[in-house]
């Protein structure tokens, strides 16, 4: 009887200890069952709407990751139908710097003829890139309209930490380094990509306009007009905080003396300028507008040294938008100015889900174009026949 009690007790003891090692072994098919999650991979989704819908790329992406410099770029190309492209410039060496790379980016519109395209040069405030600057003024579905090209050269963050422009440092180791860049890349362009060379303009945004006059002062033939938003008096700052100061209070001296001490006003060609500005803009103070219209007065021959009206008109007009005067010189607008009511420091009529652009205001862009494309800068051999 004892033998047989201890046997069940023994048979019973073993089904016991089998029982929890077969719960300790348990979890081990689990890693056998890995195969099953891949259902979930990509090659399982059976189409690319699929794909897009759980968030994953479209079938076939994989061989070509997308390029991950903006999360903007895809919209600013996308918007319109044209090509939009990045690539560098190796421009000649500057001051302490022998390789010279500058980063842009361009959009050249589906082409309709063979006529040679006009070329917009565009550039960017401090915080911006060039991806940013295409979303936010969306100049190029105006590219797309109107058949003009568009060129977007990028400040680098080893030459400035936000990207700034250097326009108050006139040196070849600051921005007047940064302007024979700028101008080296848009002669490379314009050859390249057989485009208008007497119909290239200019506009700019904040430390981006303040390198737009820069240009326009210095290289007067490379440019047939100039668009300055939110731009600063010229020729007054002369460093970083200096720059700050007149960014918040203007000049304290006299802008046209300030031209003429840049430039002989008798050699210089003229420079139709468009002049856009927020009237309640407190990073750049909109007396800044007001000094810089007299000094492309004084560029374009409107008024003398001592900003007398020696020719012209003005015409002002009052809109719900803001005030719009035009300066008339031979029956030719040859500057422009629109103070925007209400508008901070952006770009007028803008984009603004990005930064510095408001949608407040006139379209800034189409404002400039439609100033721009009655503007014509003769080219050299054009210039010298009609001398001779």
């Amino acid at each position: 009887m004892s033998k047989s009690l201890t046997k069940l007790w023994l048979r019973g003891l073993r089904r016991l200890v089998a029982g929890q090692v077969e719960a300790i072994r348990a979890p081990k098919p689990r890693a056998a069952a890995k195969p099953a999650r891949a259902k979930t991979a990509k090659p399982k989704l059976k189409s690319n709407a699929a794909a897009k819908a759980a968030g994953a790329p479209r079938a076939g992406a994989s061989a070509r990751p997308p390029m991950r410099e903006s999360r903007v770029r895809p919209r600013a190309s996308a918007w319109a139908r044209g090509k939009w492209a990045r690539s560098f410039h190796s421009a000649p060496p500057t001051s302490g710097r022998f390789v010279n790379h500058m980063s842009y980016a361009l959009y050249l519109p589906p082409k309709t003829d063979f006529e040679p395209m006009p070329l917009v040069v565009m550039l960017h405030g401090c915080k911006q890139n060039a991806d940013e600057f295409a979303q936010g003024t969306r100049i190029n579905l105006l590219a797309d309209r109107y058949g003009f090209a568009v060129l977007y050269p990028e400040q680098s963050k080893h030459d400035h930490a936000h990207r700034c422009w250097r326009w108050y440092d006139d040196s070849g180791g600051g921005g007047g380094g940064e302007a024979a860049s700028v101008v080296s890349l848009v002669n490379a362009m314009v050859e390249q990509h057989d485009l208008d060379g007497e119909r290239v303009y200019l506009a700019g945004m904040s430390a981006g306009a303040g390198l737009a006059a820069l240009l326009a002062v210095r290289y007067p033939h490379v440019f047939a007009a100039v668009g300055v938003h939110s731009g600063v008096v010229f020729g007054e700052a002369r460093s970083a905080i200096g720059a700050m100061d007149v960014m918040r209070r203007g000049s304290r001296s006299d802008p046209v003396t300030l031209i003429d001490a840049a430039v002989d006003v008798r050699d210089y060609p003229g420079m139709p300028a468009i002049i856009v500005h927020g009237e309640l803009d407190s990073v750049v103070s909109a007396v800044n507008a007001e000094q810089l219209t007299k000094q492309f007065l004084r560029l374009n021959g409107f008024i003398d040294a001592a900003g007398n009206r020696r020719a012209g008109e003005a015409r002002e007009e009052t809109h719900s938008e803001g005030v719009v005067t035009d300066y008339i010189k031979s029956g030719r607008r040859v500057v422009k100015t629109s103070i925007v009511r209400g508008l901070g420091h952006s770009w007028a009529g803008g984009d603004d889900t990005v930064a510095f652009h408001s949608s407040k205001g006139p379209d800034s862009s189409a404002l400039m174009w439609e100033f721009f494309k009655f503007q014509r800068r003769p080219s050299a051999t054009a210039r010298d026949a009609y001398v001779a």
